[in-house]
């Protein structure tokens, strides 16, 4: 009995089922690439759901890692750390924020927001208390609280979780009358992601997010982006919202943020919105702590300095180009953005996971989602020839 089966059976004995992850076993990780437990090599087309954009174990993360926990690790926010700071200053020159918070999941992110928004409502636009609402579209996925799946299309996500947080509108994805439609003199916000991940990497047409952003403008709205998958570089700009020519109230980052070494999320904002919140009255024992601080400043500098963004803009587009032009009968439909890209597969393929495990005998990793589409999303340091392999994989597969 090999090692990865003693492993899985394990897994199936002891834990909880709430996942159901392809049989492969890993135990190590560069670059592009991961290997398992019998030494087999994989190019990784997940990036851990966009958390490792610069790479597996990228060694400068790793050093101020490995510095940072020989100094000091957490110390709450009860007192202050020489970190904090310098993450602040950085991610604001970076995005323009005027005011961030940090937490450590990108659910927390979320939640965060809400919380935030919903009070800036009651106290800044007047909603009256108990009324606040929020706009948000089908399909989305923002994380598996019980306020965010509250506002869930999925069924999976939340079919037996109730009662369930009331105060959010759902409108479909990409449509600027439906959106226009349903605000009233109670909706504090809009959360909406630049581009649907979770769903299939859905893009929204051309001027959509314009339109939103007037919208949001005109009736005092506030505008949030979920860039947890998104940003930091994913679509081949740091923030997708820069494709649409926007800038959103509130950015929710996360995933990238550390690179994959540690769970960092922040929310991005200005003073009228993050500035109803006092103290006492939100928070998180290790959101800000100083280990988390340093790691997500290197994630942050080698991302940059690196040239990972413009990579992913050109390797994106290169990759791109090679889906689309695998001739198969069963495609039906190639899209993506930067290196966030999916194939759908017609419904009569008999679903996309069967399509995952030979890839991945074929030794490229990718997920399924919704069904019918695979979802491609390699670290943003892949090269040229590595695009060129993972095509012809993807080809063989699919021909």
């Amino acid at each position: 009995m090999s090692n990865s089966k003693n492993l899985i059976d394990t897994e199936q004995r002891l834990g909880a089922h709430n996942y159901k992850p392809l049989d492969v076993v890993l135990t190590r990780g560069e670059g592009v690439y991961v290997w398992d437990t019998d030494g087999k090599q994989y190019l990784d087309c997940l990036s851990a759901y966009s958390a490792v954009n610069q790479g597996h174990c990228h060694p400068k993360i790793l050093a101020a890692m490995v510095e940072q926990a020989g100094k000091l690790t957490l110390t709450s926010r009860a007192f202050r750390n020489d970190q904090l700071a310098h993450l602040y200053e950085e991610l604001a020159a970076l995005t323009g924020s005027h005011k961030i918070l940090p937490m450590n999941s990108g659910a927390e992110a979320v939640e965060t927001a809400i919380k935030a928004v919903r009070k800036w409502g009651y106290e800044v636009k007047g909603v009256p208390e108990g009324k606040a609402e929020i706009i948000v579209c089908a399909d989305n996925f923002h994380g598996r609280t019980l306020s965010i799946i509250s506002f869930s299309t999925d069924p999976d996500a939340r079919t037996g979780f109730g009662p369930y947080t009331p105060g959010f509108r759902t409108i479909p994805f990409g449509d600027a009358d439906a959106f226009a439609a349903s605000i009233n003199e109670n909706t504090v916000a809009a959360l909406i992601e630049p581009i649907q991940g979770e769903a299939g990497v859905i893009i929204p047409p051309s001027g959509y997010f314009k339109r939103v952003r007037e919208l949001c403008t005109e009736n005092k709205v506030t505008l949030i982006l979920d860039e947890i998958q998104t940003g930091l570089g994913r679509t081949g700009k740091l923030l997708a919202e820069e494709h649409e020519g926007i800038e959103a109230d509130v950015t929710l980052i996360g995933k990238a943020l550390s690179g994959g070494f540690y769970p960092v999320s922040a929310v991005l904002s200005n003073s009228e919105v993050l500035g109803v919140l006092k103290p006492g009255q939100h928070g998180s024992t290790f959101g800000g702590n100083p280990l988390a601080c340093a790691v997500a400043r290197a994630a942050l500098k080698v991302l940059t300095e690196e040239g990972m963004i413009e990579n992913a803009e050109k390797m994106g587009n290169y990759f791109l180009e090679g889906l689309r032009s695998i001739r198969s009968n069963i495609v039906k439909d190639v899209r993506g953005r930067g290196l966030m890209m999916a194939v759908e597969l017609v419904p009569e393929a008999g679903g996309a996971r069967q399509y995952c495990y030979t890839l991945k005998d074929r030794g490229l990793l990718a997920k399924d989602t919704h069904e019918n589409t695979i979802r491609l999303a390699p670290p943003l340091v892949i090269t040229k020839s590595q695009v060129d392999w993972a095509v012809e994989q993807i080809e063989k597969t699919l021909a």
